[in-house]
């Protein structure tokens, strides 16, 4: 069967359809092989051979497992089935023998052959040839039975002897619906790929025409909205500038450079002034330390210190008064 393809891939490359066709149609078979008129009777001849060997290694093969499914079960087990037990010995031992014998073929040596076939139970192959053929005629009845079973599932399990018989052309109409399925079922698969690829090219088209009517329909709208915006923003900048500039303007006539100059000085004064106090208070506060101001456990010297401070002052206010009343006894 060929490998199937695309229809789109046919649509698409017309070349390669014209010789796509014309290689499945004019020159191979659709098992791919060649329709050349010279090499068919060859190819012919060799078909036949190999369907006529295929037919021999068959046969051998379903004698071999027809032998071997009619052999009895293993001789040690310690109960023999019945139909086992029915056999006579020598059936029994060429039962046993011939599968291995006859998968062995052609490995065996002449002279071990000869060997076993001049020796028993061989050597009595032709008396136990009708029992050894009834027994295969058996197998293989049984085997030819499950096969219309399966090609039969409806018919009654007593007419199933009558299409035995039908069993090659059941087969080959099964192999033919087979293929047909397969085929039918790659061509499902290619025609769902197609429609699959054919929907997506429509869906997007269909979006394309969407964008496309939404653009004829809004699109001078938003680019006008948006050259507006873009205006606006500039006249913003603009602004903006100009509110700069008219700053920068304002401190050169408000704060001219003597100005600014002295601003500047006195900035630096205040800032020296500032670092000055702050000098003057620490040290201060190192000189009320001494005294036991704000010392842990210096507070009896602090209480002492406060107190010559209180006398001092009263001492002092006292000598005031007494000079202002000695300058008054002196004005007299």
């Amino acid at each position: 069967m060929f490998p199937p393809v695309d229809e789109a891939v046919l649509r698409n490359n017309p070349d390669f359809a014209i010789l796509y066709n014309k290689l499945t149609n004019v020159v191979l078979n659709p098992d791919g092989s060649s329709k050349t008129t010279s090499a068919s009777r060859e190819r012919a001849a060799v078909q036949k051979d190999l369907e006529q060997h295929r037919l021999t290694a068959a046969k051998r093969h379903l004698i071999t497992r027809a032998i071997a499914s009619a052999s009895p079960p293993d001789v040690s087990s310690s109960r023999p089935s019945a139909k086992a037990a029915s056999l006579p010995e020598p059936l029994l031992e060429l039962l046993l023998l011939l599968p291995p014998l006859l998968e062995a073929g052609n490995s065996l040596a002449p002279d071990s052959l000869a060997l076993l076939l001049s020796s028993p139970p061989l050597s009595d192959l032709e008396s136990l040839m009708p029992d050894l053929a009834a027994l295969v005629s058996a197998s293989l009845r049984s085997w030819a039975l499950n096969l219309a079973r399966i090609t039969h599932p409806s018919t009654n399990p007593s007419y199933l002897h009558r299409h035995i018989a039908s069993l090659p052309q059941d087969l080959s109409n099964l192999t033919t619906q087979a293929d047909e399925a397969r085929r039918a079922l790659a061509a499902a698969r290619l025609g769902t790929v197609s429609s699959l690829t054919d929907l997506l090219q429509s869906y997007g088209q269909a979006v394309t025409h969407l964008i496309r009517a939404l653009e004829a329909k809004h699109g001078v709208i938003a680019r006008s909205l948006e050259l507006r915006a873009a205006h606006v923003l500039h006249e913003a900048q603009l602004a903006e500038v100009d509110a700069e500039q008219t700053r920068l303007n304002l401190t050169k006539e408000v704060y001219p450079p003597d100005v600014t100059y002295a601003l500047n000085n006195y900035a630096s004064h205040l800032k020296d002034a500032k670092i000055r106090g702050e000098e003057r208070i620490k040290g201060l506060h190192d000189e009320l330390a001494e005294y036991g101001v704000g010392v842990p456990g210096g507070e009896a010297k602090e209480k002492t210190m406060r107190e010559m401070a209180r006398v001092r002052q009263e001492m002092a206010k006292q000598l005031g008064d007494a000079k202002v009343d000695i300058e008054r006894l002196q004005k007299r």
